[in-house]
């Protein structure tokens, strides 16, 4: 019974190994020189102001949401709108209740004023 896993545990090793492996390569091969150029800002133009644990805003993460709400609707959307012809009433009531808690998503999100830009 056991001898039908070794192949996985196998696979499991050989995989955290050749992690392992890299990450130490990595280190290795990294160089060790302080650069003025890599400690510029380079995001912004500007050097930060504050501290990076500071605490954000919610609507930050509101928008995060809705980033992924709508993320999602695409990504599963276009494969459900190819097989489209081929599907049952299961196959459109699924996406119709996938699409409806999207919805609630979009609903919850309009209400906290995730869409209101200041």
């Amino acid at each position: 019974m056991l001898e039908n896993y070794l192949p996985i545990f196998v696979f499991i090793v050989i995989g955290l190994g050749f992690g392992v492996f890299l990450e130490i390569a990595g280190y290795l091969a990294a160089p060790r020189k302080e650069n003025f150029d890599k400690n510029l800002p380079f995001e912004c133009g500007f050097d930060a102001f504050d501290d990076a644990r500071s605490k954000f805003d919610v609507r930050f993460y509101l928008v995060a949401i809705l980033f992924i709400i709508f993320d999602l609707e695409v990504a599963f959307l276009f494969p459900w709108a190819v097989v489209f012809q081929e599907l049952s009433w299961f196959g459109i009531g699924a996406m119709a209740v996938f699409l409806g808690l999207l919805v609630v998503g979009f609903i919850y999100e309009w209400k906290k004023g995730a869409l209101e830009w200041e």
